[in-house]
């Protein structure tokens, strides 16, 4: 009898590690997108002990009154599976403070979906309302995520750059773009990576070409609480809009609970049925304690969002006059907590080179905008930093950046 050491099969691990690498497979639609710029610099953070402004995230707390509501509801046994389209009561507050920022009244019930996170429901309504070939307008740059699901959709993608100092809409260009295949104009203001809101005239030009041409409107405005220099204005309450527009928000900027992932789109029944389908057959239902906890949120007093702007109003200081002693060009930024520079008067052939010479050789992280262009050559110049972090944390980055850059 032959014994069992000689046909024995090899175990699974002897088996890996016995056969050749295997190329990554990945389907065609996403083949020309890679491990995306916020990952491979926060890697880099890590691995050189560089302080992180770049990723979007706070490096401090939402208020406890927030967090005491999910633990609330977590012991009232709120841990199942929520409704699909929201806890009533969190569409309920969505609903009410969407009507007190726009005098805009929505049924909670048939226009309200929450979603996991403001990219969930970007994706609901692309993949919802967007069909193969559509065409979609983009202004560049542009958050990543856009690209990546309108190329999931099969969307034909047309883009507009804005250019800096100001990054203005080019009207023009805006107009000779719009055709009878366009679909939808996808925008986000207060804007991520520059910082522009997008003026009431600037809307007022999208909203009259949407009417003439029958295009929708998917409008991303999480960032609308951080409007510093002027009011936040959603597209969707000028005249003849609400009909044809999608509104994206979130809960995670406006009260640093970004892990939380509660997000949700407001749109006309019309709108909401593709977002709703396509919702349930992406993530069907988001965290139900969560979804309690968002709708305490949501109903804070005016006083927090007040607070707020004044922190990241201080916050925005330090780092705009910080970079600006050091040399950079920094472009206005009216909104967000991001601000964007130019970096060629140090000498670097484009951003990329320059954020790893920022995180290996000073020990601050910033992030390329060039991944946020169809084109990158366009953003090669420009570099995002975030002040989302706590005081010390933006004056150390800023000291860093003095002893360091100052010397180039």
């Amino acid at each position: 009898m032959a014994s069992s050491a000689s046909t024995a099969a090899p175990t699974q691990d002897e088996s890996t590690q016995n056969s050749a690498p295997q190329p990554l497979q990945v389907a065609k639609r996403l083949e020309k997108f890679k491990t995306t710029i916020f990952t491979q610099m926060s890697s880099l953070a890590i691995k050189h002990g560089a302080i992180n402004l770049g990723q979007g995230f706070p490096n401090f707390d939402g208020p406890d009154f927030v967090k005491e509501a999910a633990i609330q509801a977590i012991r009232d046994g709120k841990n199942q599976y929520a409704r699909g389209h929201g806890v009533p009561d969190l569409n309920s507050a969505v609903a009410e403070r969407f009507k007190k920022d726009t005098g805009l009244v929505v049924d909670p019930e048939k226009e309200v979906t929450v979603t996991s996170g403001c990219t969930e429901a970007i994706a609901a309504t692309i993949l919802g309302l967007i069909n193969p070939g559509d065409e979609v307008i983009l202004f560049a740059p542009f958050y990543d995520s856009y690209e990546a699901t309108l190329s999931m959709a099969g969307a034909k993608i047309k883009c507009i750059t804005l250019r800096p100092p100001n990054f203005s809409i080019p009207i023009d260009e805006l107009k000779s773009v719009v055709s009878k295949d366009t679909r939808a104009i996808l925008m986000n203001t207060p804007h991520n990576p520059t910082g522009k809101m997008f003026t009431r005239e600037e809307q007022i030009a999208i909203a009259t070409l949407c009417i003439e041409n029958d295009v929708l409107v998917f409008s991303d405005e999480v960032y609308d609480k951080l409007a510093f220099e002027m009011d936040h204005i959603s597209i969707a309450s000028l005249p003849g809009m609400y009909e044809r527009t999608v509104t994206l928000n979130s809960l995670g900027k406006t009260f640093s609970l970004t892990g939380w992932k509660i997000g949700w789109a407001i749109a006309p029944p019309h709108l909401t049925w593709g977002v709703r389908q396509a919702h349930s057959y992406l993530t069907f239902a988001t965290s139900t304690p969560m979804q309690n906890a968002a709708a305490t949120a949501l109903r804070a007093p005016d006083s927090y969002y007040e607070e707020l702007k004044r922190d990241y109003g201080v916050k925005k200081s330090i780092l705009v006059e910080g970079l600006e002693s050091v040399g950079f060009t920094v472009h206005p930024s009216s909104g967000t907590y991001f601000v964007v520079v130019d970096h060629t008067p140090f000498g670097l052939e484009n951003d990329v080179a320059f954020c790893e010479y920022l995180i290996k050789e000073v020990g601050v992280v910033a992030i390329p905008t060039s991944v946020f262009y169809l084109n990158p050559e366009e953003g090669k110049n420009l570099v995002r930093f975030t002040f989302c972090k706590d005081e010390g944390t933006l004056r150390s980055a800023v000291e860093r950046m003095k002893e360091k850059l100052l010397k180039k």
